[in-house]
């Protein structure tokens, strides 16, 4: 069966009995992995428990099928129910898995992680299908969802966020849960146990001018045409577990911002004015360049760099293409097209 997000972060806090074997897959290697030590813990309560949990490689698999079974009705020394964890599965498990769900043994749950995979896939499409399992796609946190991410985990410490730091911070975040929370913890402690609410200044003092590889950071050199800068942003961001598709629409977002500021242009604003109405506010460091920005590009030439990140997302998610290299020749693309970089218009990728 296939389990729709919402009901995602209840069901692996909480699995049903009959639930034999959940698939956890996606891009954002964080949330998988963040499930999986969460459906863990409900079952066994320790991850770490050498009784009750049990890791299996793909490799470990292929040279031992039979293994699947032995450690699925195999009876925990301790008492109480066992997990198995199987990781990065590929395709090539969807029968061995099969075939056990069409013959359960013992009562352990078996939880399988994956990378993205197409509605295609013979390991997806089983585990959607199957009525004694789950599968739970595992994509980035972005626009509402990382929003509300953000101010329920400051929350906890009592802390707010006003609206420009929010989206400040966001950009700044990427999309990787569980590098989200480890930053969210930083700065936390960075604003105290007392509470309080977060500012722009206040995420500048914190996390310091030294993240070159943000999001904001890699679009405003993406649309400055800046290619060295564009391609160190890129990198360090693919680096640090940022997925593809969370980058395109990143650059998306700052691109579609600026063709709202165009159409402000073409009524008769300067650029200035035009970058003030949009809102949330452009952070202040970023007023210069976008503007910059906005007197270069001309509408028709923003909708079309729009176009082809719209295009590479379509193309990460369906082609079966590496998403890490289309979202990369993408980007160059645009950033080549710049007017300050190439004068020639964008061309589609592919």
């Amino acid at each position: 069966m296939k389990i729709q997000a919402g009901r995602a972060d209840a069901f692996v806090a909480k699995p049903p009995a009959d639930c034999r074997a959940l698939l956890l897959y996606g891009p954002d290697s964080g949330l998988v992995r963040e499930r999986l030590n969460l459906a863990t813990k409900s079952i066994a309560g320790d991850i770490s428990d050498p009784f009750r949990v049990a890791e299996l490689t793909p490799a470990l698999l292929k040279d031992d099928p039979a293994r699947l079974r032995d450690e699925a009705a195999s009876l925990s020394l301790t008492g109480g129910q066992r997990v198995v964890r199987v990781l990065n599965a590929p395709d090539s498990l969807s029968g061995l898995i099969g075939d056990f769900l069409a013959r359960p043994m013992g009562d352990a749950l078996i939880i399988v992680t994956a990378g993205e995979l197409t509605p295609k896939s013979p390991l997806r499409k089983l585990f959607e299908e199957e009525t004694k399992a789950a599968a739970i796609a595992c994509y980035a946190d972005e626009g509402q969802g990382l929003d509300s991410l953000i101010t329920q985990h400051l929350g906890k410490y009592n802390i707010r966020i006003n609206p420009e730091a929010l989206q400040m911070l966001a950009n700044r975040l990427g999309s990787d849960r569980m590098m989200v929370r480890s930053e969210l913890d930083k700065l936390s402690l960075y604003i105290g146990a007392g509470g309080g609410t977060i500012t722009p200044t206040d995420i500048q003092d914190a996390m310091g001018d030294g993240a070159e590889a943000t999001q904001d950071e890699l679009a405003l050199a993406v649309m400055s045409g800046n290619q060295a800068q564009a391609q160190t942003a890129l990198e360090r961001l693919l680096r640090e577990g940022t997925n593809s598709v969370g980058i395109l629409r990143s650059v998306a977002r700052y691109v579609q911002r600026l063709h709202l500021a165009s159409g402000q242009v073409q009524k008769g604003k300067s650029a200035e004015q035009a970058i003030e109405t949009l809102r949330p506010p452009v952070f202040f460091k970023h007023k210069a360049p976008m503007t910059q920005q906005l007197r270069g590009w001309a509408p028709q030439r923003l909708a079309q760099a729009m176009e082809m990140l719209v295009q590479a997302e379509l193309d990460c998610k369906t082609t079966g293409m590496p998403a890490e290299a289309v979202c990369g020749r993408t980007l160059m693309q645009i950033t080549r097209a710049a007017p300050q970089g190439r004068s020639a218009p964008p061309r589609r990728a592919g």
